[in-house]
């Protein structure tokens, strides 16, 4: 289970840059396309879409890595059962959150789909296409959260703990 969640939160990743990628194409593509005369029918609506598909789908893999920002500044100065409590309450709250986030997403790209809504672009696409990737990159957010909070009802490490115990420290500062 742990490999087949790890490869989950790679993919998910690796869909992110996938699509960061699809961003340099397309603005490439509209540019070179604008000096040689072609027309440049919605690449920007193709980018708006690759960049909520980045956006939603890169959101675990920064989770696990310990690259989002987190309000820490209470953890720090709490040791023992209290830290264990508030991280508890903080996972349990965000995996909350996050979960009703992501199940209103899919019930929006649910909803798409059925009635068949389409974008006001020049090309006309169906909308369920790029609000799947926020959908898929919320639900794994949440699976992601999840994952955490049953380590640490465990009394396992956090992912995000572990990435950041891994990280080497940060080289000092000398002001002058």
């Amino acid at each position: 289970m742990r490999r087949a969640l790890d490869l989950l939160y790679l993919g998910s990743g690796l869909l992110a840059g996938f699509f960061l990628v699809a961003i340099a194409v397309l603005t490439a593509v509209q540019i070179v396309g604008r000096e040689i005369g072609l027309p440049a029918s919605s690449y920007d609506d193709f980018a708006g879409f690759s960049l909520a598909a980045t956006s939603f789908l890169g959101l675990a893999w920064t989770f696990r890595a310990n690259e989002h920002i987190r309000m820490t500044l209470l953890l720090h100065h709490v040791r023992g059962g209290p830290r264990r409590a508030l991280e508890l309450v903080s996972l349990a709250s965000a995996a909350f959150m996050v979960g009703m986030f992501a199940w209103y997403a899919c019930a929006m790209t649910l909803t798409s789909y059925q009635i068949n809504d389409v974008s006001q672009g020049l090309v006309a696409v169906p909308l369920w296409i790029p609000q799947s990737g926020m959908a898929l990159g919320l639900t794994i957010l949440a699976i992601a959260i999840a994952d955490d909070l049953v380590a640490a009802l465990r009394g396992r490490t956090t992912s995000y703990d572990h990435a950041a115990a891994a990280r080497p420290p940060a080289a000092p500062r000398f002001e002058r």
